[in-house]
């Protein structure tokens, strides 16, 4: 089952006091942590963290979710795609959005209009995908950005 955050369309920052901030370091150091350890570092009551971490989560501040390792799951080939597009470009994300294997897709400003980011098993894989990217109405051309080595990749920017 794929987690999908909430819409954010025009959705104003929720604000976030000293303790949810703190709460979030402590799940993004370690997201299986338990709320007794948690709340035992952030000075509240194993409950109280239970509720502030539902909170977060049912308000769409944050998701818990394994992340896994492309490589070591037999996806030889990870890119992200640039797309031209000619149209609605929200009904053209929706549509690309709508791909099980597209990981990531975002509406730009710049050359591309939209990027994805997705993870393929091998080159017949990407061949076939590519093919169903262009066949979306309305997308004009793609390039294809192929990573060859992940420097880094994090998911802690935290509350900054």
């Amino acid at each position: 089952m794929t987690a999908q955050p909430p819409a954010r369309r025009g959705s104003p920052a929720v604000p976030l006091d000293e303790t949810a901030r703190q709460i979030i370091e402590q799940l993004q150091q370690d997201g299986r942590r338990s709320y007794a350890a948690i709340g035992k570092a952030v000075g509240l009551s194993e409950a109280a963290v239970r509720q502030r971490v539902q909170k977060l989560l049912d308000t769409g501040v944050m998701q818990i979710v394994g992340i896994t390792d492309p490589l070591m799951l037999g996806f030889s080939r990870r890119l992200m795609i640039g797309v031209r597009c000619e149209g609605d470009l929200e009904r053209i994300a929706d549509d690309l959005a709508a791909v099980e294997e597209i990981d990531h897709v975002v509406v730009t400003a710049g050359s591309f209009d939209i990027l994805l980011e997705l993870v393929c098993e091998d080159d017949a894989g990407l061949l076939e995908l590519l093919g169903r990217i262009r066949a979306v109405p309305g997308v004009v051309s793609t390039e294809s950005f192929v990573y060859l080595k992940l420097r880094k990749q994090t998911y802690s920017w935290g509350t900054r």
